[in-house]
């Protein structure tokens, strides 16, 4: 049976990933960004696949996806949230006061990778399909260790909680929630240009598989969340990283 899935960040690297694999699948994708020319380039291979763009952190967008989903779409079946990044894409502070530029930088990245996500769900909370509704979000090893941009990492392990508690409030209505946490993935954007090859030999060298992760290797995994099969798996933190992490 044909499902809608909603994604997130859905025009580059993971998101784009798991629109192609939930496509391939007969289901009906919507891709969400704020670059409109990005999802419309990522939309054209993806069989099917629509586009809306929208700042998924300012609240009056995100009621105008809400209302195109349920105009379009009605029931969301997978809702999955790739959205997020470090910052990169972000423009640039100019000189600011250090302190500020503190401010700035942890404050961008909650609003990237934590208030982008749960003011999505909180909008299309009442039309997740009951029973079978699927919540995904996309978190990050960092979130583990604190390890490379520490205001990252704790966006990303606020959504940890978050999952859990809305795990506990929509299980009784036979609706999952539950977190993939990748490590190190090539071919995104969140390293922008890409990283030195002293630092990559690094984070391979952590994995017990001995190689990097793909954004392929993500979106089966959402895919596999998302399947009747995963349907007494919630309130779950998994971990796709090679073995460079071990679960808590």
């Amino acid at each position: 049976m044909t499902r809608n899935v909603v994604i997130s960040g859905g025009g580059t690297g993971i998101g784009l990933a798991a629109a192609r694999t939930f496509a391939a699948d007969g289901d009906r994708v919507l891709l969400l960004g704020r670059r409109r020319e990005v999802l419309e380039r990522a939309g054209a291979g993806v069989p099917g696949a629509e586009v809306y763009a929208a700042d998924l952190a300012d609240p009056v967008a995100v009621r105008g996806v809400a209302g195109h989903v349920g105009r379009e779409f009605g029931a969301v079946d997978v809702l999955i949230h790739s959205a997020g990044g470090n910052g990169l894409l972000e423009r640039e502070a100019g000189a600011d006061d250090p302190l500020d530029a503190v401010a700035r930088h942890w404050t961008v990245n909650f609003r990237l990778n934590l208030l982008t996500a749960v003011l999505l769900t909180e909008a299309l909370r009442d039309r997740l399909a009951v029973p079978g509704g699927r919540v995904l979000f996309l978190s990050s090893i960092a979130a583990y260790r604190g390890s490379g941009q520490t205001a990252y990492a704790a966006a990303k392990a606020g959504l940890h909680p978050y999952a859990h508690d809305l795990a506990r409030k929509l299980g009784p209505h036979g609706i999952t929630v539950n977190v993939v946490a990748p490590g190190y993935v090539e071919d995104t954007a969140f390293f922008g240009d890409g990283i030195d090859a002293r630092r990559r030999a690094e984070l391979v060298a952590e994995t017990a598989d001995g190689r990097a992760g793909t954004p392929g290797d993500v979106a089966a995994t959402l895919h596999w969340l998302a399947s009747p099969g995963a349907g007494h798996i919630t309130s779950q933190i998994i971990q796709v990283n090679g073995g460079a992490e071990r679960g808590h």
